[in-house]
């Protein structure tokens, strides 16, 4: 992570309910910094069975209103991101004869939501064309590579990205629009998520890859 508090935050929670981990930190847009993470798993670890892309900003802004600036920060943290920890893991995937790769997209990937960020989109529709291009360069090789696309979510990066854009800053009622926009009458959460994540990457998914696993209470079943 490269916050240092919340990734020592999921370790001491992870360590409570009995598992390890290993906090470190890290900007997985800078291929040195991705490289030394991937070694020190490896130093710790000794092999890498499952690698979870789970990084994601959203600047708002279509193509007339988003800087270039934004764009290119939005690519390389939701996009370039996902390229290098693939480039670094891949070969000891390889190597060990087998290998899960969980990639987040997102259902803006592929429709309209109603917010304008162009830059969050593309990413995402990039995304699960690099997931479907590991798919086949890999799956011989036994290393499955699908991607999750959630919908409407609460999680700290949309309230802190979007309430503005909903409704003025009230965080509150940027939720109660977005619930009402769910069929199931409320946003998932990262829980939701996690629990499609684990299945992916659990033998239980053995066979399945390629996916794009949508992870939205309905919402991408609506016209409009």
């Amino acid at each position: 992570d490269i916050n240092p508090d919340a990734a020592q935050e999921t370790a001491a929670i992870i360590d409570q309910e009995g598992g390890n981990c290993t906090p470190h930190e890290a900007d997985v847009s800078h291929s040195d910094e991705v490289e030394r993470m991937v070694e020190r798993c490896l130093e710790i670890y000794g092999r890498v069975d499952i690698l979870h892309n789970n990084v994601g900003i959203v600047d708002l802004g279509g193509c007339v209103e988003a800087s270039e600036e934004s764009w290119d920060r939005v690519m390389n943290v939701n996009l370039k991101s996902m390229f290098l920890t693939c480039k670094f893991v891949l070969p000891h995937m390889e190597r060990q004869g087998k290998g899960v790769i969980v990639n987040i997209s997102s259902v803006a990937s592929s429709r309209w939501l109603g917010v304008p960020y162009v830059s969050y989109s593309a990413s995402k529709g990039a995304v699960n064309q690099l997931t479907q291009s590991v798919v086949l360069q890999y799956a011989a090789k036994n290393i499955r590579a699908n991607a999750i696309l959630p919908g409407f979510m609460h999680t700290p990066m949309v309230t802190k990205s979007l309430a503005d854009f909903y409704a003025a800053g009230d965080v509150e009622k940027m939720v109660e629009i977005r619930d009402r926009s769910c069929p199931m009458g409320k946003m998932g959460d990262a829980w939701d998520v996690a629990h499609a994540a684990l299945f992916l990457a659990s033998d239980e998914a053995k066979y399945i890859t390629g996916t794009e696993l949508v992870v939205d209470g309905g919402l991408t079943c609506k016209a409009a």
